[in-house]
C-alpha cells in the first residue's frame, strides 16, 4: 500500500508513528498519528516552516518504525535518499568534504518523512553563505526537577537582558522541556564572533545568578538550575526547526510563541499539529539585527567585573 503526497510516494502510509494522539488531536485517527498524516502535516505547514528551515543544512531524527522502534540522527544523507531531499557538500573541521541534506519546498519535507524522519534540526546559517550565521539561539534546558514555571520565568528574564543590550529575541516552545530564545541576525559576522557572544552572554547570566543558571554541559551540574545551552551557535551545530514535530509522547510541536502568550503557558509541550497549523507565526516578531561592538564590550566588561 502506498500514497502520493506532494508528488512523493509514501510507503506504508498506515504505519502508526505515534500511538498516543496527545495535544491537538484534530485530524488524527483512532490509532494515533500515521505516517501519511505526519507527511500531510509537513506538506501543509511547509509555507510557515520553510521561512526558517529552507536552504539550511539539516540533521534529521529518523524513526523508521515509529516511536516504538529504533531512532537515530542523520546529518549525512545516504544512498537512496529521494531527490526532493537536496544535497550539498560542506567542508568539515577535518578538512574533508561531506554531503549534507537541505530542503527547499514541501516535497523535501514530505520526502524526509518517507525516509522515517520525525524531527528536523537546522543549522544557524543558510547554504548560500555558510560562514555567515543568521540566527543566535539560546536553549534553556532545565534540570529534571524544575517545573516549566522556572523555564518560563527564565525566558522572560533573559529576554529582558537581551533587550537591555539592544537585541529583541523571539521565543519558541521546544515541544520538550524548554524554550529557545532566537535572535535573527544580519549576516555580517562569522562563527567565532557568534560563539564568543553566545558564550559570554550565557556565562554572564550564570555568573550573576549562579543558583539559577549554569553553562556547564554535565547533567550533574544542572541540579536545580537551568542550563543555558550556547553551544547551538557553533559551526555544524543545530537546533530543532520551528514547527517540527518532536519524537516525544503525544507528538508535540516546536511552536513559536509571542511573549505575552508565553507568560500564560504552563508547558513546553502545549501544542500539537492541529494547533501549530492554526497558530502559525501569530504574535511572533522577527526582525534582523546586528551584534555590535558595544554589545560585545558590555558583556565582556560585566564578566570581568
Amino acid at each position: 500500500m502506498t500514497e502520493r503526497i506532494e508528488g512523493v510516494t509514501i510507503s506504508h502510509p498506515e504505519r502508526v508513528i505515534f500511538a498516543d494522539a496527545g495535544p491537538g488531536k484534530a485530524g488524527l485517527t483512532k490509532a494515533g498519528l500515521t505516517k501519511a498524516r505526519l507527511a500531510r502535516y509537513y506538506q501543509q505547514i511547509a509555507p510557515l516552516m520553510l521561512e526558517e528551515a529552507a536552504n539550511r543544512p539539516l540533521s534529521l531524527l529518523r524513526l523508521p518504525d515509529g516511536m516504538a522502534g529504533e531512532r537515530f540522527f542523520q546529518k549525512h544523507p545516504g544512498k537512496g535518499f529521494p531527490k526532493a531531499i537536496r544535497q550539498m557538500q560542506i567542508t568539515e573541521s577535518d578538512g574533508e568534504a561531506a554531503p549534507y541534506a537541505y530542503v527547499t519546498d514541501a516535497a523535501g519535507l514530505v520526502a524526509a518523512v518517507q525516509m522515517g524522519t520525525v524531527e528536523f534540526h537546522i543549522w544557524p546559517a543558510r547554504r548560500d553563505r555558510l560562514e555567515r550565521p543568521d540566527r543566535l539561539v539560546l536553549d534553556l534546558d532545565p534540570d529534571e526537577g524544575l517545573g516549566f514555571d522556572a523555564v518560563r520565568s527564565a525566558a522572560l528574564s533573559l529576554r529582558g537582558r537581551l533587550l537591555d543590550l539592544g537585541l529583541e529575541p523571539w521565543a519558541m516552545l521546544t515541544g520538550g522541556k524548554g524554550v529557545h530564545l532566537v535572535v535573527p541576525l544580519r549576516r555580517s559576522l562569522g562563527w567565532d564572533d557568534l560563539k564568543r557572544f553566545a558564550r559570554g552572554f550565557a556565562a554572564l547570566c550564570a555568573q550573576e545568578e549562579p543558583d539559577r543558571y549554569t553553562v556547564e554541559l554535565a547533567k550533574a551540574s544542572r541540579r536545580g538550575r537551568i542550563f543555558i545551552d550556547w553551544l547551538r551557535n557553533e559551526r555544524g551545530s543545530t537546533a530543532v526547526a520551528p514547527f517540527s514535530v518532536r519524537a516525544r509522547p503525544g507528538a508535540p510541536v516546536a511552536a513559536p510563541i509571542g511573549w505575552d502568550e508565553l507568560a500564560r503557558i504552563s508547558t513546553a509541550r502545549a501544542f500539537g499539529i492541529a494547533a501549530a497549523q492554526e497558530r502559525g507565526w501569530a504574535g511572533v516578531t522577527r526582525v534582523q539585527q546586528s551584534l555590535t561592538r558595544p554589545m560585545f564590550e558590555a558583556v565582556e566588561k560585566a564578566l570581568a567585573g
